[in-house]
């Protein structure tokens, strides 16, 4: 694992590292900001999922959530959309390829080869940074943006015992029935619907529910709603009778101006699951 940087953030470091990931066959960036606790021992880890088009950068520089993960003694990981290199393959559109891995593992060429993102999100990088860093296992909660907004759902969901709590930024709630969803999902995993289903937010809970707290924050004045379809994971969890926090946040839209509005309150609600 190669160190790119390393700074001082709000008593803590917020490092950038690269590695060579088996499961993605290629280089992997990401961001970890651990606080100044992690010099004393092991510190709890919430995941940020970033969205389409963005890189493990975004969200680190753009969402100021290190002054309050510093705040509650909790680390930070910020991953990589998507594998990236000149042999990895690519689409022309910016929400198919690089930037774009959806957070599943590709069966369809010619993405099988490198797109690999839910092991690499699931298994690979968890495990290199419990060997690496300061990080309690034991202690994990999910959140993201957008298209991560549904790899946390669809993770937390699939995944139970690993996340005490998950939370989302307008997240992309039923991507069965969306175009953003039924694109990449055709695309990465084939025709066969059935295999879709398995990374649908909304299907997920109305089928396995969430064993903890749930945050969803999506703003009124999204110009992708109609891509979101935020209805469809509400009514899968009221029809469930699911834990949960649903708001609809009056005149936000899909940028970091709305994310960073919120963090503060997304990383509180993770604080108090991490630390119960």
């Amino acid at each position: 694992m190669e160190t790119l940087s390393e700074n001082r953030c709000f008593g803590g470091v917020q490092g950038v590292y690269k590695h060579a990931s088996s499961v993605t066959n290629c280089d992997m960036t990401f961001g970890l900001f651990l606080p100044e606790e992690a010099q004393l021992g092991p510190v709890p880890i919430l995941w940020y999922l970033s969205g389409l088009t963005c890189t493990h950068e975004n969200a680190m520089t753009k969402a100021g959530a290190q002054q309050w993960a510093a705040e509650q003694g909790i680390a930070l990981c910020f991953p990589d959309t998507s594998p990236r290199g000149d042999d990895v393959a690519d689409d022309e559109a910016y929400d198919l390829g690089k930037g774009a891995g959806f957070y599943v593992n590709a069966t369809q060429d010619p993405w099988a080869k490198h797109f690999q993102m839910w092991d690499y999100v699931a298994e690979e990088l968890p495990t290199l940074l419990t060997r690496n860093f300061d990080i309690d296992g034991d202690r994990q909660s999910i959140t993201g943006h957008s298209m991560g907004g549904h790899g946390a759902l669809t993770m937390a969901m699939s995944l139970p015992g690993r996340f005490r709590s998950v939370s989302a930024f307008s997240p992309i709630c039923n991507p069965t029935g969306a175009d953003w969803g039924r694109k990449q999902l055709g695309a990465y995993l084939g025709d066969n619907e059935e295999a879709w289903k398995a990374h649908d937010a909304s299907l997920l809970m109305a089928d396995k529910g969430f064993d903890g707290p749930v945050l969803i924050d999506t703003g009124t004045a999204d110009n992708f709603l109609d891509l979101l379809r935020p209805e469809t994971l509400a009514n899968a969890a009221a029809a469930r009778r699911q834990q949960i926090q649903f708001r609809m946040q009056p005149g936000y839209d899909h940028s970091y101006f709305f994310v960073s509005t919120f963090m503060e309150d997304h990383v509180a609600f993770h604080a108090e699951a991490l630390y119960a």
